[in-house]
Formats: structure tokens, sequence, C-alpha cells
């Protein structure tokens, strides 16, 4: 996934959720049922996107509950798309899975999983690979950030992007519990992000290969208002003169998870990172709990893009798509 290139004026004026186009709408129409959290990679020479995206069902649900599949899907226009892989959590002995990110590399495509683990019940990160998006195999996963190589409580949500040589990883993760009976307690329900006992940062990690990675720990951390439990980065566009723009997620605390709005932060070198938003989210929906989550935002022949998972007024998710001309 390149990162694009462009101005920060206009994200910053404003995002109208409802001026935008549908991609995926959720199977049922009540809350608890999702789609979105999805990542797009933009492959001009081939005329196509290649979206990744998750399905959620209510707790409870007898068919499957939480992130119970995730598929690969392409598009020519970045609107209409078709499933090419797919993966159910029953193939991978897990409880929930949420967010995927796809890369082009030299000879085929990464796509960076994110699932609970069924060993301890903690978020982690696995790589598969393969040489078009349709070939990936769930059994050749190998593990990339866990709770133990991180020294956190969980790790997920990747967002993959690689800059000359290197490959950034960027995740939210659990920061740490100070016992060990705290946090096998916090396990119990296998989404420690649920119930409050800690926070959720983002951290970096990176690699030359993309498959063996250094944890450098919290780049961005939670705020003091709005995002004070959850700051997790979901994309970031390079900007002109230097420097990127992020975009992430925050809540105020547990009872805002599955629902959070997005801000916005600037950063150097994707190593630190200074919020614009501190005072309030950038957008929020105008019905339900005002989510707006999992912005993936590029700039596409002097356009932006930005795909966003959103709240309807019946409580369900879905996954949208808002172009604007960038400023000149």
């Amino acid at each position: 996934m390149s990162i694009a290139t462009a101005r920060i004026d206009l994200p910053l004026r404003h995002l109208n959720p409802l001026d935008s186009t549908v991609v995926l709408t959720p199977e049922a129409d009540e809350p608890g049922y999702w789609i979105g959290c999805a990542s797009v990679l933009h492959e001009p020479l081939r005329n196509r996107f290649v979206l990744t995206y998750r399905q959620r069902r209510p707790r409870g649900h007898a068919g499957g509950d939480r992130g119970y599949r995730c598929a690969v899907a392409v598009s020519e226009d970045g609107v209409t798309f078709t499933d090419v892989w797919s993966v159910n959590k029953r193939e991978l002995g897990s409880p929930s899975m949420e967010r995927f990110s796809v890369i082009a590399v030299d000879g085929g495509y990464q796509l960076y999983i994110s699932y609970v683990d069924p060993a301890d019940n903690r978020w982690r990160i696995d790589l598969l690979e393969a040489q078009d998006v349709d070939g990936f195999d769930i059994a050749s996963r190998r593990e990339v950030l866990t709770a133990a190589s991180t020294g956190t409580e969980g790790v997920k949500d990747p967002y993959v992007v690689r800059r000359g040589p290197v490959t950034y990883l960027i995740a939210s993760y659990a920061a740490g519990l100070p016992t060990a009976d705290g946090a096998t307690a916090a396990h119990a329900t296998a989404d420690i992000y649920n119930v409050g006992v800690t926070t959720h940062p983002t951290g970096l990690a990176t690699s030359v290969d993309g498959r063996e990675f250094s944890w450098h720990g919290e780049v961005l951390g939670v705020g003091d208002g709005w995002d004070r439990y959850q700051a997790r980065i979901n994309s970031v566009v390079a900007l002109d003169g230097g420097g990127y723009l992020g975009f992430y997620d925050g809540s105020a605390s547990h009872q805002e998870n599955y629902e959070e709005r997005t801000g916005l932060a600037v950063s150097p070198d994707l190593f630190t990172w200074h919020r614009l938003t501190p005072d309030g989210p950038w957008t929020v929906a105008p019905h339900a709990t005002g989510s707006v989550r999992y912005v993936d935002a590029h700039v596409i022949d002097g356009e932006w893009w930005i795909y966003f998972e959103t709240t309807r007024p019946d409580g369900a998710h879905e996954l949208r798509l808002a172009r604007r001309a960038v400023s000149v």
C-alpha cells in the first residue's frame, strides 16, 4: 500500500459522512451487525482496487458471533467489489477477527491479519503471503506480533505501508496491566478492549522484509478528553512538503468501544504524532452513536478517496466512500 501525497487543507475542513457512497451493507438492519474496518490497496497499473473487510454479528449469534468473517475483494472502480478470498474465524479457532491489511511486494502480496489467539484470549497479528490476492492459505500463516513479543496485553488492527526498503506496521494495542492475576481476569471475555481495565494507544513496528518486525512501542498515546481510552491510527497520507496526516479512532471509555469516532494527527516521520483534534472528533455521523471509524484515506488523481465504517440510524454499521477534490 503506497502512501499518497496530498495537501492537508481539505480533510481539516470537514467530512459529511452522509455525502458519500455506500460500498458494503451489513447482513441485517440491527445493532451489532457491522461490515467495515476496511483496508484498501490501489493498483493503478492493474486498474484495480483491493479491499479487505470484516463482517460482524451480535454476541450470542447462533451462526457465529463477533468478527466471524473477513474477506479480500477486488474492483475496477473502487465502489463495486467482488470477493476473491475469505476466511471464517472457525478456521483459526478464534473467538473473533478484526482488521486485515494487504500490501503489494516483489513477487506477490502480503496480508496481515488480526484475531484473538485461542491459546490465551489475546489479540495478535499474523502474516499470509501469496502471488495474488486470491491465493492466501490460512494454514501457512506466520506470527508477526503478539502480546508476548510486544510486552502488551494484545495487539490488533494492522495498517501496513512501505517507504523505500522499510515496512511500517501501525497497530492498536492494549497497554500492560500491573499484575498477572489482573491480566488473566481481563482476558476472560476474549476482548480486553471491551472491559475498561487498560488503555489502547497506537504502536509501531518496522521490518526490512515484512516478516520479522522490531516493535518500537507507543507512537500515539491516548488523549485527555474524548480520546482518553483509545487512540488507534487507521491510515496515513504523505503531505506536500514532508510529513504525514493520520486518521485515528478515539473513544473516552470502553462503553464507546465499537462506536469510536475519527480524529486527526500529524507526524514528521511516523514515529512521533501530534493531535490536530484534541477537543473533539474531526467528524461524526448525525445519528445513532455518531460513529465514524476505520478511515482509510487515499489521494488518487487529484482527489481524496476516504473509505470509512459508520453507524446507521438502525444501529448497524456499513462501509462508505467519500470523494473530494484536493484543494490547490
